[in-house]
């Protein structure tokens, strides 16, 4: 299958695609790529002069040792974010799971979702597959990320095919998941799904790879995020090789380096 997020085709034979990303929260674990809203437009075109083909917003940190955020304060950052760059013509994809931030950038000119909670929300899915956008959803059960090993994986993506279908949302990109999104998940489960990568192939949609400075290359490296990026494009190239379609990354142009050395493997 490929996807069209705005100009930029994702999947089938289309050479691997970078979402760049570009973070809104101050609680992110990686503290060195967040911009505030003053800078976000500074920050959007060095992502995309390194080569981003895709901008990512988010403005909830997801780790779990992050504090909690209310839904308006996400809502108001994404919209802050969105107004400044309201004059831009680029693809912009929405990293969020609250229908109400959804539906707050859907006023402006975003061109892709990005549900790390997989469809589980049915308003959320309603208020999707209504807009048209492509999709881009992660494995999930009830909660996000919250397989714990490569089986229940398999199973909470084609719990999201299923999803998809009874929404109608056809242009659908799947996220594995990799990364420590509950406490019980291991660092092994997350070495597991990426050596296993390419048999996620099999359900037909492009795939997405967001490994970037994650805890499980940090504990293998013994470093933290500032100095997991060698670990993070190591792990990134073994996954072009899988068969990885986008990417998510902070280090746009050290991911484009390696993509560009894949492609050239590959003639």
């Amino acid at each position: 299958m490929e996807v069209k997020i705005k100009n930029v085709s994702v999947g089938e034979k289309n050479n691997p695609k970078i979402l760049g990303v570009l973070n809104i929260s101050p609680e992110s674990f990686f503290t060195d790529s967040f911009s505030p809203t003053n800078q976000v437009i500074g920050r959007t075109e060095k992502l995309l002069r390194a080569g981003a083909d895709i901008i990512d917003i988010g403005a909830r940190s997801t780790a779990l040792s992050a504090p909690p955020l209310s839904v308006s304060k996400e809502k108001e950052r994404v919209v802050s974010a969105l107004s400044e760059l309201r004059d831009y013509d680029i693809p912009l994809s929405l990293d969020t799971m609250h229908v109400e931030v959804l539906e707050a950038a859907l006023r402006f000119d975003i061109s892709a979702v990005n549900d790390i909670s997989g469809l589980t929300n049915e308003v959320y899915a309603k208020t999707a597959a209504d807009s048209g956008l492509p999709v881009i959803a992660m494995a999930s059960h009830k909660i996000p990320g919250d397989p714990t090993d490569i089986s229940s994986t398999h199973l909470a993506l084609r719990e999201i095919l299923d999803r998809a279908d009874k929404y109608g949302i056809e242009n659908l990109i799947l996220d594995p998941g990799i990364g420590k999104w509950v406490e019980n998940r291991s660092s092994e489960a997350d070495w597991e799904l990426c050596r296993k990568f390419s048999e996620l192939k099999v359900y037909g949609c492009p795939l997405l790879c967001a490994v970037s400075r994650k805890s499980f290359i940090g504990e293998c490296v013994n470093q933290p995020p500032q100095g997991r990026l060698f670990g993070s494009i190591a792990v990134l190239y073994a996954l072009l090789e899988a068969g990885a379609d986008l990417v998510r990354v902070h280090d746009v142009g050290e991911s484009r380096d390696i993509i560009s050395v894949f492609k050239k493997m590959k003639i």
